[in-house]
């Protein structure tokens, strides 16, 4: 048994649809959470530059006593996770692995699209891990820049949302694709748009769950799960804006208040 908080970090609020699966897997589990609001979006910036932001964060979140981590962000997770685990001695756990874990066990006719930030495109971490497992699956990847301001900005659901949909994701429909990955943890806060958009054939996978999963059996096999009753829940973030809290009670279904961090400290 560890009683000590899970902590969870993305590039900004896109995190927090991670959190929410968390919260449902291992619901007696404390969690600290920081959102890099302040330096939003990663996907544009170098890997260099991800790499020591993601530094800062886990080393603020060592601060505060975490027993585990997970890089609720697919630029991070793409571009840097080795590393990270050989400069911490902490574990972390990803999420394109269990993204791709799901879209394997999903895909019928084995074409499957991706979507994500530049970075996580360019770094082909999803095409890589599921040619991996199956050679024969055909991978369609598409950088959607836009959808994560439009997340932070509580605009998943939009006009402005569905058009941009239409735009960044018109080729691979054409490709007959019978699954899309969302490849970076805004995207989920877009479902319902993306959704309009391919279809009712294309099978959406939200790599989350799979991921929330991952870490509730990493703290089984290893006995460090909590086992008192209910979580607390604790926020962090690099600026603290009005669009947090609405984001946090879209995601969450209550507002939880974000204290303002300063991760240049670490």
């Amino acid at each position: 048994m560890d009683k000590r908080p899970i902590g969870v970090f993305d590039s900004g609020v896109g995190g927090l649809t991670v959190v929410k699966q968390v919260m449902k897997v291992l619901p007696n589990e404390d969690i600290i959470y920081f959102g890099d609001t302040a330096r939003v979006p990663y996907g544009s910036k170098s890997k260099e530059t991800v790499k020591k932001f993601s530094s800062q964060i886990i080393r603020f979140l060592i601060t505060k006593e975490v027993k585990a981590i997970i890089i609720a962000c697919n630029t991070v997770s793409s571009n840097c996770y080795e590393e990270l685990t050989e400069e911490f001695d902490i574990p972390i756990i990803e999420v394109v692995g269990p993204g791709v874990s799901s879209c394997v066990s999903i895909t019928k006719n084995k074409k499957v699209g991706v979507i994500g930030t530049e970075a996580t495109i360019r770094s082909k971490a999803y095409e890589k891990k599921l040619k991996a497992i199956d050679s024969e699956i055909s991978v369609y990847s598409k950088a959607c820049p836009l959808f994560v301001p439009i997340a932070e900005e509580g605009l998943g659901e939009s006009e402005i949302a569905v058009l941009t949909a239409k735009e960044y994701l018109k080729e691979l429909v054409q490709m007959n694709i019978d699954c899309i990955i969302l490849g970076c943890t805004h995207y989920p806060l877009l479902k319902s748009c993306i959704a309009k958009v391919v279809g009712e054939n294309v099978k959406i996978v939200d790599p989350a769950m799979a991921t929330a999963q991952k870490m509730k059996s990493f703290l089984k096999e290893n006995n460090m799960l909590n086992d008192k009753k209910g979580g607390d829940y604790c926020f962090y973030a690099s600026d603290v804006a009005d669009n947090f809290d609405s984001i946090c009670t879209t995601v969450l279904n209550r507002i939880y208040k974000a204290k303002q961090a300063d991760i240049e400290k670490y």
